[in-house]
C-alpha cells in the first residue's frame, strides 16, 4: 500500500514568541517493510537554523530555531510511504516467555543485548504490583511468548474503554489500570508496563493508522489522528508489533513513524521558547491510500 501523509501543528500564542527551538520527529522510519519516498518539513515562519540527523533509537530527527518575532509557529510534514503486507506471528513457533526473559538476563547474540535495553522502567513507563499481576494472567507458566502476548493484547482492548479526555500524557500507568479508560497511548504504555514488570523488552512505537469511515459517510480530511502500538521482542523473529486499542497485529494500515522507550522517546514535536505567554496547539492529520504507485509520482 501507498499512503500519502499530512501531518500539521499549529502554535498560537497569546503573546509574541522571540526565539522558538524545536525537535521534530515527523519523518517516518524506513523498515524492512516500509520505504519512504518522498518526505517535507515545512516551517512558517521560515527557522534560522535546521539540522537533521538520527536520534539514539535510529529515529529522523529535525532540529529547528526560528528567531524572528512570531505569534504562530505552523509545522507541515507531508510524506509519501510504502508499507507492505506482513504476515501474522507463528503462533506454535518460538520459546516460552521464561526462556525469552533469562535470554534478555545474560544475552549472548547482540539483537538479545540490544533488545534487553527495554527491559526497565522509563519515565512515562512504571511498574507496579498491580500491573504484574494484571500481565500474569496470560503470562502463565511455561506460556509460549507470542500466544500470551496476543492474548494480553486481547484483554486490554476487552478490559478497557477507548476514551478521550479522561487522561493526559502524564497520567501514570497505575492510574490508567485503575481507570480501564484511556486511549492509544496510554493503552501501549500499559502493556508495555505488564511485559517489562515480567522482564521482558517492549517497546513503544508511534505512527499513523489509516481510518475508516462509517458505511455509507466520506473520510473526513484531517480526521485521522497520530497512533500508538507496542512492539516486544522475541528470538529468531525479532520485534513483533501488537495493538492493543484495535487488537491487531499491524500490517500495511499501520504506518511507523518512531520508536523508543515510552511516548518521551517519539513525541513529534517538542521544543522551548522565549515569551508567548498562554498557548495552544491545534494538530490535524491526514493519511490517505494511493490507488496505484504511479499516483505517489504526481
Amino acid at each position: 500500500m501507498i499512503y500519502e501523509i499530512s501531518h500539521v501543528s499549529t502554535f498560537d500564542y497569546a503573546q509574541p514568541v522571540s526565539v522558538s527551538h524545536q525537535l521534530l520527529r515527523l519523518k517516518p522510519r524506513e523498515t524492512e517493510r516500509q520505504r519512504v519516498a518522498r518526505s517535507t518539513i515545512a516551517i512558517d515562519p521560515e527557522p534560522a537554523t535546521r539540522e537533521q540527523r538520527r536520534d539514539y533509537f535510529g529515529n529522523e530527527v529535525t532540529y529547528i530555531t526560528v528567531q524572528e518575532p512570531h505569534a504562530r509557529l505552523t509545522v507541515r510534514a507531508s510524506s509519501t510511504v510504502e508499507v507492505e503486507t506482513g504476515g501474522a506471528p507463528f503462533l506454535d513457533f518460538g520459546p516460552s516467555w521464561q526462556e525469552v526473559v533469562r535470554e534478555l538476563g545474560a544475552p549472548r547474540e547482540p539483537q538479545a543485548l540490544a533488545a534487553s535495553q527495554f527491559c526497565f522502567r522509563s519515565p512515562f513507563v512504571q511498574m507496579d504490583e498491580g500491573v504484574f499481576r494484571y500481565a500474569v494472567e496470560s503470562f502463565t507458566p511455561g506460556a509460549r511468548l507470542l500466544p500470551a502476548l496476543l492474548e494480553l493484547t486481547a484483554r486490554i482492548h476487552a478490559d478497557f474503554r477507548y476514551e478521550g479526555g479522561v487522561t493526559d500524557v502524564w497520567t501514570p500507568v497505575a492510574e490508567v489500570l485503575r481507570r480501564r479508560r484511556g486511549v492509544c497511548q496510554d493503552f501501549a504504555h500499559l502493556e508495555i508496563a505488564c511485559l517489562r514488570s515480567l522482564g521482558l523488552a517492549a517497546r513503544y512505537v508511534s505512527g499513523y493508522l489509516l481510518t475508516r469511515p462509517p458505511d455509507g459517510k466520506a473520510r473526513l480530511v484531517g480526521a485521522d489522528a497520530s497512533h500508538a502500538w507496542v512492539s516486544a521482542w522475541c528470538p529468531h523473529l525479532g520485534w513483533v508489533d501488537v495493538d492493543p486499542t484495535n487488537n491487531v497485529v499491524p500490517s500495511d494500515e499501520h504506518i511507523s513513524l518512531a520508536w523508543g522507550r515510552d511516548y518521551g522517546d517519539v513525541s513529534p514535536t517538542n521544543g522551548v521558547i522565549v515569551g508567548g505567554g498562554a498557548h495552544s496547539v491545534a494538530v490535524s492529520v491526514d493519511v490517505s491510500r494511493l490507488e496505484r504507485a504511479t499516483d505517489a509520482a504526481r
